[in-house]
């Protein structure tokens, strides 16, 4: 046992040198010292309150969105529609907010009320992939690509349409709604929000909890095992995948809802910010242990934040921390396929 543990360390952290010499190549290749790109990385995540701040702003969503695919990961499906799911949680949240925003509703039942909206969102439009992987037989990776344009439309449909600014529409969104209903943050300058960063951490340890301590977390995992072996052995095996399709697009509502009450205060066209599809990323490099996911995701936000850097100071594209991103995932990956063909059996 012990031996099997330090040969899957000795295989990640290879996997971590390798990922970080593709990485320097890169820079070098575009004419950036990689040791000033990387301490700039650092300084861009770490340097200041603000942006240490920064991080933790950008590690709620993507946390809650990692939380929700562990849990179609778990079932065997790879639930691509998160980026749609997040979207339609953000739209379903600003319909709740402009609806009641007029209202003698007090702002902290409106702002409850368009949070479960976003939660609600997310879960149906989950649910929706789920039903053409289910009834339709089409894979949840095409249904949930489609989706996600879908998503996408729709969300520009209705700034530049329905809920353009008056006069106007603008790419950068619906009018601001009023600060009574906004998430209260930990400074009136701050966007970090203490009441998300509380709901994240919840999120994930109610993940974990279910996973490993309940009864449909273990039928969860029989039927992303062996689909038919779990459905002989007398487990509702397409109602099971329904649910986790539903629960991911509640997470993935509630990061949407996150992004429009606490973030930016409005629907924007990019509101999903690519965290459905990082936390893909994040899911694989923590080897779908929803124990490693929380510091896994916070490592990526960090990246992303701290890249931010790269242009300002090195005159470099961010996008260069994408290019370590990416490749820390496919060297973790592949030392997973080396050691499960060493071993002849699967990571675990």
């Amino acid at each position: 046992m012990r031996e099997g543990s330090l040969s899957r360390a000795a295989l990640r952290a290879a996997a971590i040198v390798l990922a970080l010499l593709l990485a320097t190549l890169v820079m070098l290749a575009a004419h950036a010292p990689p040791l000033a790109a990387y301490a700039n990385i650092v300084l861009g995540a770490v340097g200041s309150w603000d942006v240490a701040a920064n991080v933790l702003v950008a590690w709620v969503p993507l946390l809650l969105a990692t939380a929700g695919l562990l849990i179609t990961f778990t079932a065997g499906l790879w639930n691509i529609g998160i980026e749609g799911q997040i979207t339609l949680g953000a739209v379903f949240t600003t319909w709740m907010l402009r609806g009641l925003q007029a209202s003698s509703v007090p702002p902290a039942l409106i702002l409850a009320c368009a949070v479960v909206a976003g939660m609600v969102g997310g879960a149906l439009w989950a649910m929706l992939a789920g039903a053409l992987k289910t009834f339709g037989g089409v894979n949840e990776i095409f249904g949930g690509l489609g989706l996600n344009f879908v998503a996408s439309a729709l969300n520009l449909w209705l700034i530049f349409g329905p809920w353009k600014r008056p006069g106007v529409a603008s790419m950068s969104g619906t009018v601001p709604f009023p600060p009574a209903l906004w998430m209260v943050t930990v400074t009136p300058q701050s966007r970090l929000s203490i009441s998300a960063l509380v709901i994240a951490l919840l999120g994930i340890g109610l993940v974990y909890g279910m996973l490993r301590g309940t009864h449909f977390g273990l039928r969860l995992k029989a039927v992303g095992r062996n689909e038919k072996a779990a459905y002989l052995l007398g487990v509702p095996t397409w109602q099971h995948m329904m649910f986790s399709f539903a629960l991911c697009g509640i997470f993935a509502g509630l990061a949407g809802a996150i992004q429009v009450t606490s973030v930016y205060h409005r629907l924007i066209p990019s509101i999903s910010s690519g965290y459905g599809y990082l936390g893909l990323m994040v899911a694989m490099l923590a080897n779908f242990n929803a124990a490693l996911a929380a510091p896994v995701a916070l490592f990526f936000a960090a990246l992303n934040v701290g890249s931010i850097q790269l242009p300002i100071v090195l005159r470099q594209d961010s996008s260069l921390a994408g290019v370590l991103q990416g490749t820390l995932v496919l060297f973790v990956l592949l030392a997973q396929g080396v050691r499960q063909k060493l071993t002849g059996k699967g990571a675990t």
